[in-house]
């Protein structure tokens, strides 16, 4: 365990003492996580709405964030993972958590652990950190995303008010399984009894369903219990307490956002007796919901589009998102993944998108290696007579040798993983630096 003579100082000293302090990167199971959190004493008085799937899920909880934020509560939201700073996992007021609140959530997270005898991986150190510090500035309501899964996930240790799921589609599938039931029965663990369970996913895995029934859950699902319909400037949504008319479409880019946003407004209905809001805050709360990472296209000529796509589905929303974009020139694809994703389903999904593949390694242990990406591109069909494909570094250098090659008709997209998307973003803030 940690000895006072070695204790870390600064947040860079603890991020590198935790991560190395448990075994394992990922370990399910919440008999640890729930030990500590007793030996804590985190009971929290607020509300709690949980946000579980396989996509969607950041943009859902940044609209629940901003939109209570509009409504004048004081809101905790805990996210993962980050694209630049660990601190964006955390966030008060829509404000992240300093270095040295959250440090100090580490140590009394992890004097509790060491006292309980437990070992404890990032992720668990910081959604505990994350409801301490929730709880120690006594927000009104706390957004919690699910890391992997659901059923075994930490942030299940807590009852949400309100469990609400993005999507169902294949990711994890060596921890969550491999066919979509039994996926949706590991997402579906954080529902609880008599607590609304709302789904804005439209062909469900019957298992999801269920699991609700299971243990009665108030469950509901877009196109049956709520609901919206779009049209040419705005949208209307329809729901358990009636209907929300000339909605401002969402200003997170995508063509799944209204969907999202409708799981957001049937989950405040549900709360409304605990956390009323007005139309004026859902309005302004859809406008100012912004969300880095997620289709984000930078100012630039040519156009780059950043997107965290790390799996099939996501791959395939990325493309109809594409498809739609005014264009006439030549995409340049900056791609990088992980070893444990499908690597070679996220290609098939873009592959009629890219005419370009800039390829790199991702650093890390679950990093996939050039080669890896290669046989992901063999497995997907695509040959270097079909497909141009250039291999780098790191991304970063494929990256400029896009903006250097790329002309003002074409555009560039940087996908693959947070890590791939995180690393041009850093680029670009140290370029302006400079």
């Amino acid at each position: 365990m940690l000895e006072a003579s070695i204790k870390p100082g600064s947040l860079s000293d603890w991020l590198v003492y935790l991560e190395s302090f448990h075994p394992k990167a990922i370990d399910m199971g919440l008999a640890r996580v729930d030990q500590v959190r007793q030996k804590i004493g985190l009971t929290p008085a607020f509300p709690i709405i949980v946000v579980g799937g396989t996509n969607g899920k950041g943009s859902i909880c940044t609209m629940l964030e901003a939109i209570l934020n509009c409504a004048g509560y004081r809101v905790g939201c805990y996210t993962s993972p980050h694209l630049l700073r660990y601190n964006e996992r955390i966030r008060i007021q829509q404000e992240e958590i300093d270095n040295e609140s959250l440090c100090q959530a580490f140590e009394v997270v992890n004097t509790a652990a060491t006292n309980c005898g437990v070992t404890l991986t990032l992720f668990e150190y910081f959604t505990l950190a994350a409801m301490h510090l929730f709880i120690q500035t006594r927000v009104d309501v706390a957004i919690l995303e699910v890391g992997l899964g659901g059923r075994l996930d930490a942030v299940n240790v807590f009852d949400a008010e309100c469990a609400v799921l993005a999507s169902i589609d294949f990711d994890h599938m060596d921890y969550l399984g491999n066919t979509k039931e039994m996926i949706g029965y590991e997402k579906a663990g954080v529902f609880r009894q008599g607590k609304p369970a709302i789904c804005a996913q439209f062909d469900l895995p019957i298992t999801v369903r269920q699991q609700a029934e299971k243990i009665a859950a108030d469950f509901m699902q877009i196109g049956k219990q709520f609901g919206f319909s779009s049209k040419a400037n705005q949208w209307d949504f329809w729901g358990p307490k009636g209907g929300r008319y000339a909605l401002p479409y969402p200003t997170i880019p995508g063509t799944k956002q209204v969907q999202n946003a409708s799981a957001c407004l049937a989950t405040l209905d549900m709360l409304d007796n605990k956390l009323p809001v007005s139309m004026n805050a859902i309005r302004q709360g859809l406008l100012e919901a912004i969300l880095p990472g997620r289709f984000q296209v930078l100012p630039s000529q040519p156009p780059v589009i950043l997107d965290v796509a790390h799996n099939p589905e996501a791959a395939r929303t990325l493309a109809e998102n594409l498809d739609m974009m005014p264009f006439s020139g030549r995409t340049y694809a900056v791609f990088s993944m992980l070893k444990n994703k499908d690597i070679a389903g996220v290609i098939n999904a873009l592959k009629n998108q890219v005419d370009v593949w800039l390829i790199s390694a991702t650093h890390g242990s679950r990093g996939a290696c050039v080669d890896e990406l290669i046989a992901g591109f063999h497995v997907a069909g695509i040959t270097q007579e079909e497909r141009v494909i250039h291999t780098f570094p790191d991304s970063v250098a494929a990256y400029v040798f896009a903006c250097e090659q790329a002309t003002k008709n074409d555009r560039i997209c940087v996908l693959g993983s947070f890590h791939t998307v995180g690393a041009v973003l850093q680029y670009q803030d140290m370029a302006r630096i400079r």
